[in-house]
């Protein structure tokens, strides 16, 4: 590559790096689409074998192209999903370089600009958007150590039963990601312990829709900031198995042991915080009160859709909410494994400009960085609630677009005399 120019450089081929490939060639702005592996790498080998979106593909999908091979109503598996985005870009010829890593952004000495390091040579750019996702630097807290004698992986890097140890799993965390694995898991024959944290817990399904539908219709997704606390609550729903309602009561009969937030080890042994019964109870009041403004719309707008009373019945708390387990000790119950479905950090190491804090996070509104000609596109609640999702990150690409546009025009405006680019790369004629 040696040497090139583009007016825009956009780090990372995921989701948000093809949506935003797209708004800037309907712009008609020259761009180039870096990526260190191939196009939503991340949907093929990040993530376990069974995966399915958590979504329908009627709502988990781009406005302007449908799943050809997935119904609507179903959740498509992860591999379709990466399929359905090489061939969104290749709906529009996007310029994604793959296989091409970038290892610094620098800003330019007293002009407007970019210098940009790759492995495969320098590129110059005006602006620069940042669209690695929030999915880069697995978390495993630093509880049990390394030399403990048990086999820890992070649910990144878990992939079916079958490449685990034989024995016990524990799996803490009971996000979408770690309810799913402790499942398959259970299923598979294991003993699974599964430690509970605080979680949102949604319906999948009521009255006959989906629970992206009623997000939809009281305008929960567009929601633009976290309740106060709430900024990492994760949120347990699955589409596995043609989607259900997440419920740890049913998790606890078939046979997991559900314990609370993992805390301390020593000797051998992992306490639990006391606090699995208000987690399950967080959880609980989370859902019926959707169940309540979902009934309250239908009836406001007098819709037809089959009553649901029963999903109001919550049933008894299993043993293991009524006694809950303060600790085990891990060896004598037959654990090998440990699986930390724990959620990721940021990377922006590469990042050599003044658009992140203290703590390595992008410094943001609405994805516009401090550092004038940088964005940042992919991240939870960019925007709204919706921003996690495929069709989230769609719609802020499109923002981040036009702010690139309009600051173009400051910037062509302010600069007559500026040169222009000779055949940039990424430019559609």
């Amino acid at each position: 590559m040696s040497h090139q120019e583009t007016e825009v450089l956009v780090v990372g081929a995921g989701q948000a790096g093809v949506a935003m490939s797209e708004h800037l060639t309907e712009h008609g702005v020259p761009h180039l689409v870096l990526e260190r592996d191939r196009i939503a790498e991340r949907w093929r080998t990040g993530r376990w074998d069974s995966l399915v979106a958590n979504g329908p593909a009627w709502h988990d999908r781009f406005p302007n192209m449908e799943f050809s091979d997935v119904a609507p109503d179903a959740f498509a598996p992860k591999d379709q999903v990466a399929d359905y985005f090489v061939k969104y870009a290749e709906k529009f010829s996007a310029p994604i370089q793959c296989g091409v890593e970038v290892l610094s952004v620098s800003k330019l000495d007293r002009r407007p600009g970019f210098h940009v390091q790759t492995s495969k040579g320098t590129i110059g750019a005006q602006f620069v958007v940042a669209a690695t996702g929030p999915f880069q630097r697995p978390v495993i807290p630093p509880v049990v150590p390394d030399d403990s004698g048990f086999h820890q992986i992070h649910s990144s890097s878990y992939r079916n039963p079958r490449q685990l140890p034989d024995g016990a799993v524990l799996v803490v965390g009971a996000g979408s990601s770690g309810v799913q694995i402790a499942d398959e898991l259970q299923k598979s024959g294991r003993q699974v312990y599964l430690s509970v944290g605080p979680h949102d817990r949604p319906p999948r399904r009521y009255r006959g829709r989906d629970f992206c539908w009623w997000l939809g219709v009281l305008n929960k997704w567009d929601a633009v900031a976290p309740p106060q606390g709430a900024e990492h609550v994760t949120i347990s729903v699955s589409g596995a198995g043609g989607g259900q309602t997440v419920d740890f009561r049913g998790l606890a009969a078939s046979g997991i042991q559900l314990a609370g937030m993992a805390g301390s080890y020593e000797n051998g042994i992992l306490h639990f915080a006391p606090d699995l019964r208000d987690n399950i109870a967080r959880g609980d009041a989370n859902y019926l009160a959707l169940l309540a403004e979902a009934d309250a719309y239908v009836e406001c707008n007098g819709l037809d859709l089959p009553e649901e009373s029963e999903a109001h019945v919550l049933g008894p708390d299993p043993e293991s909410v009524i006694s809950p387990l303060l600790s085990v000790d891990l060896a004598a119950a037959g654990v090998t494994t440990i699986v930390w479905a724990t959620g990721f950090s940021v990377d922006y190491s590469w990042l050599g400009v003044d658009a992140v804090d203290e703590k390595g996070r992008p410094k943001h509104q609405r994805g516009v960085s401090p550092e004038p000609g940088v964005y940042f596109l992919g991240l939870p609640w960019q925007s709204r609630r919706g921003s996690s999702f495929i069709w989230g990150v769609w719609h802020d690409a499109k923002y981040i677009a036009d702010h690139i546009e309009i600051q173009r025009g400051y910037r062509q405006h302010g600069l007559p005399h500026a040169r222009p680019q000779l055949n940039p790369v990424g430019a559609h004629q």
